[in-house]
């Protein structure tokens, strides 16, 4: 009987896991072969380098922020909600954010990266540009509104400000509010 291979899976799971907790630097076979308690002989069934598997992970990434995303965010009916799942989906506490932001420091030293970065990002964008659209009709206030809901919800991870005895939550709902022309 023959012993299990570890799946291809496992491997961009493991790659994604490391590149979020330690940066792309830290994204070498042996280290995965390690952590997925497996020896790096299987690795290479499925990947011709670490290259290859650097743009598995890039695929599965921008799969799952995007396709996935939006194959979710069509299962609601108001345009706001759709654009607050969509963020909420992509760029909260789960494991996407620390994805994202990790891809976003390596696009700042890898220009193939930066323009994968980008196209996500003009998704996003274009999603927001969309659902913004259903209740704002001026374009400049459609691109400043969809501009300032991308970057509250990326900013809000590097921002360590206090809120004069709100809490963040609150705070966050707000700007939310404003961006998306809702009453709190």
């Amino acid at each position: 009987m023959g012993v299990a291979r570890t799946p291809r899976e496992a491997w961009i799971e493991q790659g994604l896991r490391t590149l979020a907790a330690s940066g792309v630097e830290a994204v070498r076979i042996e280290a995965l072969a390690k952590a997925l308690g497996v020896t790096k002989g299987g690795f290479y069934g499925y990947f011709a380098d670490r290259e290859a598997l650097l743009t598995a992970m890039l695929d599965t990434w921008e799969r799952e922020s995007v396709d996935e995303v939006l194959e979710v965010v069509r299962s609601e009916d108001d345009p706001r909600d759709k654009v607050a799942l969509a963020g909420r989906l992509t760029l909260s506490s789960d494991r996407l954010l620390g994805v994202d932001l990790a891809i976003r420091n390596w696009a700042r030293h890898d220009e193939a990266v930066a323009a994968r970065l980008r196209r996500v990002d003009n998704e996003r964008m274009r999603l927001a540009r969309e659902m913004i659209g259903t209740f704002c009709s001026d374009p400049d206030e459609i691109e400043a509104r969809s501009l300032l809901a991308f970057c509250l919800a990326i900013g809000n991870q590097f921002l360590a400000a206090d809120h004069n005895g709100r809490t963040r939550d609150e705070v966050r709902a707000r700007a939310s509010a404003i961006v998306l022309n809702r009453r709190v």
